[in-house]
């Protein structure tokens, strides 16, 4: 993008503000600047307020442990021929850091260790591993990080020569980035030549995947099924070939790893229907009467907590990248290089951070599978260093999985 080209882009949008220093600036910063404003996806920018308001909620028909405990071998089969034959590839959502563990590193090089090293992304390769083990053929990973911690990301593998999974089959993409705005949709710079960016929700990682190139390249491997899933939760099976052999036997275009939540009011997201369409409603959002409501059998009957481990497949998801996805927008407190050149730490929420979530996608799929997991076996969070979802508990669950620490 040359400099009259980045003038009319900035003018047609009325963001002429972000030159407010170009002419302070060297050839290289302008260059930057340039590239920044180039990535920006204006359609998808807008301040248009969410009503909040939910369709006509019911709940969902899934898979509980007892029904796949019936069909496990017969899902294991077909999950199994699946990865035999190429067609699983595993994505890994790892952009965040570890601030809320007391770590400026990226969360997955977090030791959980106790009497030895043990890293969250060690631990997840191992999950992995287990699954490429039993079914005797490999699997792609391939692992979002951000712009923050990409670099460092990418050397602790190398540091760790990958944990032991081969290197040809481990690839690496950035999160696309979005601008801040301040209240009146200005966006907000944090240096004179550079535009003040955010993550773009965890929403937009098939987005960052096909801008990398990876959709394509996977594609050509025979890639049909993609199983998402976050970097903290150290027990999640990984591309389990009998969540993947469930899900092919539905039909379905989506599946989502679920457990039963363990009372009415655990803060965590239902999976249900929304207008006849998967849905994630989270737990505020439901009415006291829909939380506490009981079935026959005794279940509540909105029960099935998502633990963002999700398969998505191939072909839905390029039929949704045709879609807009809702883009959030959150107000949060963001720095910012005020118009007399001050760097300003607000203390008050001063704009607005722009993010797609994968939520969404669930809902666009049009038909989502909710495959039960033992919670005890499956979801150890590491959400905080102390308390409820943190390294103390993940710790003692892994133990309790025979992990040894």
């Amino acid at each position: 993008m040359n400099e009259s080209e980045l003038k009319e882009t900035l003018r047609r949008h009325g963001q002429e503000q972000v030159l407010r220093w170009w002419e302070e600036l060297g050839s290289d910063a302008r260059a930057e600047l340039a590239r920044q404003v180039g990535q920006i996806e204006w359609d998808k920018l807008s301040l248009s307020a969410e009503d909040g308001r939910r369709g006509a909620i019911a709940p969902i028909e899934g898979l509980s442990v007892a029904e796949i405990a019936a069909r496990k071998e017969e899902y294991f089969a077909i999950g199994r021929d699946a990865v035999r034959a190429g067609k699983a590839a595993a994505v890994l959502l790892a952009g965040g850091q570890g601030t809320r563990l007391g770590s400026d590193a990226p969360k997955g090089t977090y030791d959980i260790g106790l009497t030895r090293p043990l890293y969250i992304f060690e631990q997840l390769v191992r999950n992995l591993q287990e699954v490429t083990s039993a079914c005797g053929a490999s699997i792609p990973l391939l692992i979002m990080t951000s712009e923050k911690n990409d670099c460092e990301t990418r050397e602790f593998f190398e540091k760790h020569d990958c944990f032991g999974y081969p290197r040809e089959d481990i690839f690496f993409f950035r999160q696309a980035m979005a601008p801040c705005m301040d209240l009146e949709g200005k966006i907000l710079l944090e240096d004179k030549g550079r535009i003040a960016l955010s993550p773009n929700g965890n929403g937009g990682w098939y987005s960052s995947l096909v801008k990398a190139g990876l959709a394509e390249a996977m594609a050509v491997r025979g890639v049909e099924w993609y199983n998402v899933f976050a970097v903290d939760n150290v027990l999640q099976r990984i591309c389990d070939p009998v969540f993947l052999g469930a899900t092919i036997a539905s039909g379905k275009a989506s599946g989502a790893k679920v457990v039963r939540k363990a009372e009415p009011h655990e803060r965590v997201g239902v999976l249900c229907l929304e207008d006849g369409l998967p849905s994630v409603v989270e737990y505020y959002e439901l009415s006291e009467e829909m939380a506490n409501l009981r079935g026959a059998d005794g279940n509540l009957v909105y029960s099935f907590g998502v633990i963002l481990n999700y398969l998505f497949r191939a072909d839905t998801l390029k039929a949704i990248a045709d879609k807009r996805l809702p883009l959030h927008a959150a107000k949060k407190k963001i720095p910012y290089l005020a118009p007399d050149g001050t760097f300003v730490k607000p203390e008050t929420e001063n704009g607005y951070k722009f993010e797609t979530l994968i939520l969404d996608m669930i809902r666009y799929a049009g038909t989502c599978l909710p495959f039960e997991v033992v919670r005890e076996r499956e979801f150890a969070p590491i959400k905080n260093k102390t308390g409820t979802d943190s390294v103390d508990t993940a710790r003692a669950l892994l133990q309790k999985n025979g992990v040894e620490l």
